[in-house]
């Protein structure tokens, strides 16, 4: 396999996001976005209780995207204007098309709070081409253990295929564009070479542990966390210097402009104008409080 070379090594470093702090790998002062990919937050882990519950989302609006929640550990109720309630487990994953326009909430359920846990996530936007910025919106929750998993040869690298495709293996979740999302589970001494289309842009995070790719970079929580590839091989490999998680994505850049305002992800200011117009009309649908 021809290596695809390193394009950018990324910190995760902590941000403020109101009442909680989060890693916010993309974007940073070095990295804007990578195209389809336009941010991600690393949330958690928090240690949830009746007197500490910050990760409690009330009703918010979205459009021209697709925000997607891996959770890590714990327990999240999601709701949306489509009708939408689903318990979120440990391992689930929740693919919202927000298109034209959704409202969800998400918190630690009710019973999660009550016997206290870790909470720990990520939260990925992935953007829509300018033809579907505006199409219906849509929820998919695919569980943990409905997923399909990749495993390497020496089976201390397990990787779970939650959207596109890896050596023939399919993932669960339809998508609007040719796109890749991977969870990787590396034990000690466990090594995998992954296969990448040569269309797509493809960034590798780590969540916890310590991993060499390309046998010359070396991926460790608090210091290098992302490494963003260039379109210029068949793959990377990975190895495991001890027991980690990661998220690997890639996908087909739109290069497009891309204007982004609060919770709206659009190709101009005029369509962010629109966007906050239909919401405040209740074209995005309508989502109490509680």
């Amino acid at each position: 396999m021809k290596l695809n070379t390193i394009k950018t090594i990324g910190r995760s470093d902590f941000v403020n996001m109101g009442p909680i702090q989060l890693r916010q790998p993309i974007p940073t002062q070095h990295i804007n976005n990578i195209d389809p990919f336009i941010l991600l937050h690393h949330y958690g882990p928090y240690d949830i209780s009746e007197q500490n519950n910050p990760f409690d989302l009330g009703p918010h609006p979205h459009r021209g995207f697709e925000p997607i929640t891996f959770l890590i550990e714990g327990e999240q109720f999601h709701r949306d204007s489509l009708g939408n309630e689903s318990v979120v487990k440990a391992g689930d994953v929740q693919w919202t098309t927000a298109g034209r326009g959704i409202i969800h909430a998400e918190a630690p359920t009710k019973d999660f709070v009550k016997k206290g846990g870790t909470l720990e996530g990520i939260q990925l936007w992935l953007n829509l081409p300018a033809e579907k910025k505006m199409i219906e919106a849509n929820y998919q929750h695919v569980k943990n253990e409905d997923f399909r998993v990749v495993s390497s040869d020496d089976g201390k690298i397990n990787i779970q295929i939650i959207a596109g495709e890896l050596d023939g293996v399919y993932g669960r979740i339809q998508t609007q564009t040719s796109v890749n999302a991977f969870i990787l589970d590396v034990e000690v001494g466990g090594t995998f070479n992954i296969n990448v289309p040569d269309s797509h842009q493809s960034t590798i995070y780590l969540l916890k542990g310590d991993v060499s790719i390309n046998d010359s970079e070396t991926l460790k929580l608090n210091k290098n966390q992302l490494i963003a590839f260039n379109q210029d091989g068949e793959g990377f490999s990975i190895k495991g210097n001890e027991a980690s998680k990661l998220l690997f994505i890639s996908g087909n850049p739109f290069n497009e402009p891309v204007t982004t305002y609060g919770p709206y992800v659009m190709n101009t200011q005029t369509e962010i104008m629109e966007a906050m117009r239909d919401y405040q009309m209740g074209k995005m649908g309508f989502l109490p409080a509680n």
